[in-house]
Order: structure tokens, then sequence, then C-alpha cells
């Protein structure tokens, strides 16, 4: 197959994807904004179309936008999350009519582009795998949004697959320089450039931490304990009245949790998700740890001693499988620790890709070659002391987005992401 028609094929895919997420939301969900931090989902759904109709037609033909009020409705900058339920936002039937069109007008360019150009957006069909991954991460973002809307999602949860008995331990990384981030040429720019850092010897859990070690957090009264929060922990719980991971419900002792509009005992077997920042950080203290770094994290992730270089995936550099992670939105939740064992890292580490996205104790910050490219607008309005970083994709993220250097981040206070952690500690300590 050659580029052109892996390209038709890839944006094809991503779309029937979408499609799918969205066809068993009736019309009400679809256009209901249920939290001022999420959109009605219709707003991802069309946004995906005016960000193809922006890098696909417009950019690569000069062709003048098809309608300037959707570009500004569905621009994110133009139109922050909090007011896009107000805003009046195109049906489904519209948003699919108009995304139709831009799909008919971007596949002509395709055929009239050259992709061996030297323009950086053309070459080896970046601007299109720029498309793809975009869509790729508003299918989470819509998962996300799904799992607040009221009623059932599905009639039936997907089965899980069966975990092992696992030892809750650490894994050992020596001292050492290391390289991270990457120089391909590849979405997207917070990932560049390639650089080494000098890191100390430490350790880091084996497995994401789970709901059954999370439950003895909370016996322990880990809520309550004022010192193992920090001041702007502390305040954060006391302002929402924070008790239990998102979704968390205590019943006649029973923990419980909601997927997807299923209410379901919480399965100690599982990575716990739906946690801020806070809460992992106070976690990790509980348990006499920390947050690894987000350079710890990747290292603990992708370097590989044997061959003395860094993997794309922790198991290889070969695309992710069934059998590596719990990827590509199959199980619409976390898979039982110990159930993957063949995506384990050079260094041992498991669960690293999938799952649940992991809290690092890093601020989101620009690595020290970085260049907006090929908007600006992606990254650098985000970097600063505000968000922190996540890393290693979740059960909700496509096969395209994950990699062990991925950069995601967000507010430390987020909890509707698919969000865990693992914790580390200074190897003197081990």
């Amino acid at each position: 197959m050659d580029l052109k028609d892996r390209i038709s094929t890839d944006l094809d895919e991503a779309r029937r994807r979408t499609e799918e997420l969205l066809a068993p939301v009736d019309d009400e969900r679809l256009t209901t904004q249920y939290d001022h931090l999420m959109s009605p989902p219709v707003w991802d759904y069309a946004h995906i179309g005016v960000f193809e109709e922006l890098w696909l037609v417009q950019r690569l033909s000069g062709a003048p936008p098809m309608d300037d009020e959707l570009m500004r409705t569905y621009n994110a900058i133009d139109t922050p999350r909090v007011v896009r339920g107000r805003r009046e936002l195109l049906d489904r039937a519209r948003s699919a009519a108009y995304m139709e069109e831009v799909r008919r007008r971007a596949l002509a360019l395709l055929e009239e582009v050259s992709l061996d150009a030297e323009h950086p957006l053309l070459r080896d069909g970046f601007v299109y795998d720029l498309v793809v991954q975009h869509e790729h991460q508003h299918d989470e973002t819509i998962l996300q949004t799904l799992q607040l809307t009221p009623g059932t999602y599905r009639e039936t949860l997907p089965e899980l697959p069966a975990g092992r008995p696992v030892e809750h331990d650490m894994v050992s990384v020596p001292a050492g320089r290391y390289p991270i981030g990457t120089d391909a040429h590849a979405p997207y720019d917070n990932e560049h450039g390639r650089h080494e850092v000098e890191l100390a010897a430490f350790a880091i859990d084996r497995f994401p931490v789970t709901n059954g070690q999370y439950l003895e957090f909370l016996a322990d009264g880990g809520y309550r304990r004022e010192e193992l929060w920090s001041e702007d922990g502390r305040e954060w719980r006391w302002t929402f009245g924070i008790e239990a991971p998102e979704y968390w419900t205590c019943q006649d002792g029973q923990w419980r949790t909601v997927r997807y509009g299923h209410v379901l005992p919480v399965d100690p077997r599982l990575p716990v998700a739906h946690v801020s920042y806070f809460e992992a950080e106070a976690y990790a203290r509980w348990a006499g740890r920390r947050l690894p770094s987000e350079t710890e994290w990747e290292v603990a992730a992708s370097w590989d001693p044997a061959t003395g270089r860094a993997r794309r995936h922790p198991w290889g550099d070969e695309k992710p499988a069934a059998e590596h992670a719990n990827l590509d939105q199959r199980l619409l939740t976390a898979a039982p620790v110990g159930a993957y064992p063949a995506g384990a890292s050079a260094l041992g580490c498991e669960q690293m890709l999938g799952d649940v996205w992991e809290w690092t104790c890093s601020d989101f910050v620009p690595y020290p070659s970085f260049a907006p490219f090929p908007y600006a607008e992606y990254s650098e309005p985000f970097f600063g002391t505000e968000f922190k970083v996540l890393r290693g994709g979740s059960w909700a993220t496509r096969p395209r987005v994950a990699r062990n250097t991925f950069r995601n981040w967000d507010s430390r206070l987020k909890r509707l992401i698919f969000s865990g952690f693992r914790c580390a500690r200074d190897r003197a300590g081990s």
C-alpha cells in the first residue's frame, strides 16, 4: 500500500471509530454539557471536522473557510469549554454533513499534493498524521464525557481479561545519563527535541497503584490526615468535599463505582482511576514514597540496558498488539494488574502504556530545544506550573497515539480524565 492509500485508509478508520463511539448516544446526551470542564460530545464531533478543514483543506490549498462562524465556534481557544454548552452548535446530522464535505475536499487535495516535498507539513504525510492523531485524542475526550452522562452507554460491558497474582514490588533503575524525547518528524511538538538527562538511582512501582491498595489508604483515614496533603491539596479537598476517587460511593460499608451507567463493586485488581494529582501525591506520601518525575517514568518505560538504547514502546519498537497493553477502547475500563506480561519494559515495569494515564510530579515545561510546530497553540500556552505531566496513555487511547515519549498534561485537580499513578522513591530509601 503506498503512502497516499494508507493515509486515506487511516483517515477513514479514524472517522468510523468516532462514529461508532457516538452511535449509541441519543441526541439529548449528545448536545448537553454535563460538566463545565467537558464539552457536549457534539462539540468534539464537529471540532474534529473543523480541525481537518483547517489543516487538510485551508492550509494545503489556500482556500477560505467554508464558514467563518464555524471556525470560531469550534476553535478551542476562541470557545473555551466553560461556554460551549451555551453556543449554538450543529446537531448530529448537520455535523456529519459538514464533515463529509470536508473529507471529500481533503481527499481530492491528497491526490494532488506531493508527500516528498520539502515542506515540513507534507513530508512523509506529517499533516495527515497530525489530523488522525487529533481525532484519536478527541475520541478519548468523548469517552471521558460519556462517562459523565446519565443512563447506560452500552447495555452490557466487555468482559475483563484475567490478571495474575503479582507482588507489588519496585523496579530499580541505576543512575546514569539517558535519552528523553524524540527527533522523529511526527506530532507532537512538546516531545521534541531529543536530549539527555542525568538521573540519580531510583526505584519505581512495577505496576500502577490498584484499587485494592487505594482502599487501604482510604481505610487508614487518608482523606482526613492533613499531614499527607499539600496546602493546595487540602484547599481543593475542603472546597469540593472530596472523600474518595471520582465516581466512588460507599453503601453499607461497600465501595462501589459507576462505569458508563453500570454501578459495580470496586474491583481491587484494577489500577485506581479518576484520581487527581493531589490524591496521587497524598497516597504516595502515605506509602512513604513519591510520584516519579516524567523523565524517570520515560526511562523506566523505554530504556533497554542490553542494547543501550530507548524503545518506542515498553516492549520494543513494534506496534502495540492486544497482548501488549489495554489500549484502543476495547474494555471501557482499566484491566487487572498482571494481565499484560508481554508488555513489560526491559527494566521490568508493566502496564505503562494503556489502562490509566499516570500522574508525574513534573510541571509541563518545554524541552531545551523546543520549537512550536506546526502551531503554537497546541503546547505553548500551557507551559508553566499550572499543569502537571501525565504519561502512558489509558484504555481509551488509540494505539497510534501510545508511545513512551508522549506527553499529556492537565490541571492538578482534574479527575474526569482516565488518570491513575505509580509511585517512586530514591534508591537510597529502597
